[in-house]
Formats: structure tokens, C-alpha cells, sequence
């Protein structure tokens, strides 16, 4: 850690304080929605995690764990729903429909689990 400086304006001592170094990654729709979550409901501790430099891991690692838990639970819930190939070859609206309602079942267990937990 680098020792804290001061600029003088005027007459005061202001410390130059910097926020550490943080890879920028690119955030899905579940990293938004977790930073969203954090700042309009935890605020204390989102500026505890930007200031220590653990926000943007933090994120990340929410975007991806949400990402691989739709991924896994959408066949299940597709063959729950009786989606199949076949029906997307026959009837694509009905197909479109029916994956539209299996993502938002498992954004169901998703969110409260991990985006507003």
C-alpha cells in the first residue's frame, strides 16, 4: 500500500484517495440486476465492496453462477413442460411460448437466491 498524500485546496489538507485497481468485466443481465439490488437495498455494503475492490469479482461471480443454474435447470423444465423438437418444428410460437415460460420458473428460484439474497 502506497503512503496516503494531500492536496491543499484552499488551506485544507484533502487526502488523494484512490479506489484500487479492478478488472472491468462485462456483467449479464444477473450481474445488473445484482448491482442494481445492491444499491437501491444494501448500500452500506456496496460501498464496503467498491472501496475494498471486491464489487466487479462479486458481480462477475453472480452473473456466472446465474447464468449455469438457468442453463441447467432449462431442460428439465422444458421436458416437465412437454417442449420438444418436435413441437418447435410444428409450432414455433407455441415452442417459443412455452421456453419463455420454463425461463421464467427457473428465474423464479434464481432471483431470490442469489440476486436478492
Amino acid at each position: 500500500m502506497s503512503e496516503l498524500t494531500y492536496t491543499t485546496v484552499n488551506g485544507y489538507q484533502i487526502p488523494n484517495v484512490t479506489l484500487p485497481e479492478q478488472e472491468a468485466t462485462l456483467l449479464n443481465k444477473y450481474g445488473r440486476m445484482r448491482k442494481q439490488y445492491l444499491q437501491e437495498h444494501r448500500p452500506i455494503l456496496f460501498q464496503a465492496m467498491l472501496l475494498n475492490g471486491t464489487l466487479q469479482s462479486h458481480l462477475a461471480e453472480i452473473s456466472q453462477t446465474a447464468e449455469q443454474r438457468i442453463e441447467q435447470m432449462m431442460p428439465e423444465l422444458a421436458k416437465a413442460a412437454g417442449v420438444t423438437e418436435e413441437l418447435k418444428a410444428k409450432d414455433q410460437m407455441a415452442w417459443v411460448g412455452l421456453m419463455n415460460n420454463c425461463k421464467a420458473q427457473a428465474e423464479e428460484v434464481i432471483l431470490p437466491e442469489l440476486i436478492y439474497a
